[in-house]
């Protein structure tokens, strides 16, 4: 026998189920929604990734193949500006600079602030790096997530101990 469904007795998910389901969905603790971005960003997003540089997409491969724990992005917006690669769940942008870059520094010194305002740590790598020394880049990427652990576990040992000395004085 089959079940008929009125429209009014099905329950809608809230906004805070659906986003919760677009976590475990992803497996990210960070959920970006669009819905503060200008109309057209989803769209130039997917311009600026079909469009997008060879080395860019050879560095995406290799974060992938170095760090299969995290999910890493391509072209997505932070701000008014798109990061060429980016972790949400270690807050990290790492910016491919091409040879235009030399030329445009007061541009990326501007960018880069506006990225570090929103919360992310960016790492800026040259082309001629990638292409001449990939694993010295994902030496250095692997350098700044541990330096950010170290940060963390850092910050939770002083945490501990301060409570300890505070459990001591009394």
């Amino acid at each position: 026998m089959t079940s008929v469904w009125r429209v009014s007795e099905l329950v809608s998910l809230s906004l805070r189920e659906r986003e919760g389901a677009a976590k475990r969905r992803k497996g990210e603790g960070d959920v970006q929604l669009y819905q503060d971005q200008p109309g057209g960003t989803v769209q130039r997003a997917r311009e600026l990734r079909r469009e997008a540089p060879e080395l860019e997409c050879r560095l995406l491969r290799a974060l992938r193949e170095a760090f299969p724990a995290l999910k890493w992005r391509h072209q997505v917006p932070v701000g008014r500006y798109y990061a060429d690669i980016l972790c949400f769940s270690e807050r990290l942008v790492i910016e491919v600079d091409g040879d235009t870059h030399g030329e445009r520094t007061a541009y990326d010194e501007a960018r880069t602030r506006s990225i570090e305002r929103d919360g992310f740590h960016v790492i800026r790598v040259t082309n001629v790096d990638v292409t001449t020394n990939l694993q010295g880049v994902l030496t250095q990427i692997s350098f700044s997530l541990r330096e950010k652990e170290g940060t963390h576990a850092q910050h939770g040992k002083d945490e501990a101990d301060h409570a300890k000395e505070k459990g001591a004085a009394a």
